[in-house]
């Protein structure tokens, strides 16, 4: 089944990103419409999958990591963090395939890529 999934690694504590919100929007022409909202396993990623079934089509997507929030249970950071929410905005042109978008993500970086 094609859908669209992710994890998140907390490369600072060299874990899983638990219990990171993360939303999901698509775009239809100039709007923005929220389609899922979840909380990271223990594992860094989601029970369900993002986007499936008739969610899942060609589009323009927008994903938003809440890892402030996340690190704040972490490290002293009592004043404006310099990560709040992560935001990956990114298309999918082929709703035959599986997309994945991990995060790998400290208080001061992030990177993702097109996983399998």
């Amino acid at each position: 089944m094609t859908k669209l999934t992710t994890h998140v690694l907390d490369i600072y504590s060299g874990k899983p990103g638990k219990g990171i919100k993360v939303d999901v929007y698509y775009f239809s022409k100039d709007q923005k419409n929220k389609i899922n909202s979840i909380i990271l396993n223990t594992d860094g990623r989601s029970e369900q999958a993002l986007v499936d079934g008739k969610d899942f089509k060609e589009g323009k997507y927008e994903i938003v990591f809440f890892v402030g929030e996340y690190f704040k249970k972490i490290i002293d950071n009592s004043k404006i963090p310099f990560l709040d929410d992560v935001v990956i905005k990114f298309g999918i042109s082929n709703i035959e395939e599986h997309y994945h978008v991990p995060l790998l993500v400290s208080p001061w970086s992030y990177s993702t890529y097109r996983g399998s």
